[in-house]
């Protein structure tokens, strides 16, 4: 991995000549490929459980690590220094977002009605709201030195709905699903808004250097399969379908696009998800591997490890990963608390026991 000078709005961005990638495992998988094994990443993986990470986290604000690309490239590339040859894939350290933290995700000025609405500027400029996070992307696929593909993504459409009329995390959403409910016109006009900025943003991703997409719907389980497929699945259909049909009008490279729609695991939302449009299918640890396949029988599986596992010992672990043979992950990203070496023995597994990807 390369050290990179600082950069700063005022100063012209790294060029797009980047190394060769060396390890394109999970490109394969997710192309549905079958691998001589399993790649391996872990959501969450710059994060709190690293030291290294906490060290960055005393002497900055978390906003000013996701807008400072010189911190985000740092804290991206932290798990990939630390476990040299074990991780497949990078995966940029950014939110973009609207919101504070407080200590989770929240937003300022929630909306509250629909009258709202005209709170919202109609036009986004992503490249000058968030072109921090195109600059960390550049910045990274250099730091990166070809070692492993770097991961862009977003939040989907329903997810920062919710947080947009919630003000923050809840454990029942009764803001969101009452605008869904009470104003069902409006919500999916503001999903579709949302969606578009959604494109924006991967695409422009790519454009800087991310080589695989994630969309993230955390809050996918809390709606029932036919909310799910009336209110989140649209808008997420439109990102599937945009995001290509931009990339090859602007001559971009063609891109995987991973959908992790946590909680989905009713087999009509199993089944919706799948023909959203995206390659690989991320699935939490509340689903079988029989559930997911029979429902997602032509795409790549990415999951399902329940991330409390990390802190079952070695032998859990172990007897964990003998069950993966897709891409490997948690159900959802590690928490804090984490021993490092425990993941450590998590990625050893996964080399050891996974010989090869299973592919549709």
């Amino acid at each position: 991995m390369v050290e990179l000078p600082d950069w700063s709005p005022q100063e012209p961005l790294l060029n797009k000549d980047f190394p060769p990638l060396k390890n394109d495992l999970i490109l394969r998988a997710a192309r549905g490929e079958e691998t001589e094994r399993a790649p391996v990443w872990v959501m969450r993986q710059a994060g709190r459980y690293l030291p290294e990470f906490r060290a960055v986290r005393a002497e900055h604000e978390f906003f000013e690590i996701c807008r400072t690309p010189s911190l985000a490239c740092e804290v991206t590339l932290q798990p990939i220094r630390r476990y040299p040859g074990l991780i497949d894939a990078a995966i940029i350290f950014t939110m973009g977002m609207e919101v504070l933290m407080n200590p989770a995700p929240f937003f300022p000025a929630p909306l509250d009605t629909p009258a709202d609405l005209a709170r919202l500027r109609v036009n986004v400029d992503v490249q000058k709201e968030l072109g921090y996070v195109f600059a960390a992307i550049t910045r990274t696929r250099h730091g990166l030195g070809g070692e492993v593909p770097l991961i862009g993504f977003c939040g989907a459409p329903w997810t920062l709905f919710s947080y947009m009329v919630e003000g923050g995390g809840s454990k029942t959403l009764q803001k969101a699903k009452t605008w869904l409910f009470k104003y069902p016109k409006e919500s999916k006009a503001l999903l579709a808004r949302i969606a578009d900025i959604c494109v924006d943003f991967l695409v422009g991703q790519v454009d800087a250097g991310a080589q695989l997409l994630q969309v993230f719907d955390s809050w996918a389980g809390e709606l029932s399969p036919d909310d799910f497929t009336e209110y989140a699945l649209p808008p997420l259909q439109h990102i599937a379908l945009s995001v290509h049909a931009h990339l090859e009008k602007l001559h971009l490279p063609a891109v995987s696009l991973i959908l992790f729609a946590k909680g989905a695991n009713a087999p009509a939302s199993l089944a919706a998800a799948s023909a959203a449009g995206y390659d690989v299918l991320g699935l939490d640890w509340c689903v079988t591997p029989g559930d997911a396949r029979a429902a997602a029988s032509n795409k790549a599986l990415q999951g399902n490890l329940d991330p409390a596992l990390l802190y079952g010992g070695h032998e859990a672990i172990e007897n964990g990963v003998r069950r993966i043979g897709w891409i490997a992950n948690l159900g959802h990203g590690i928490t804090p608390g984490v021993d490092p070496d425990d993941l450590k023995w998590f990625f050893e597994c996964v080399h050891k026991y996974s010989t090869r990807a299973v592919v549709p």
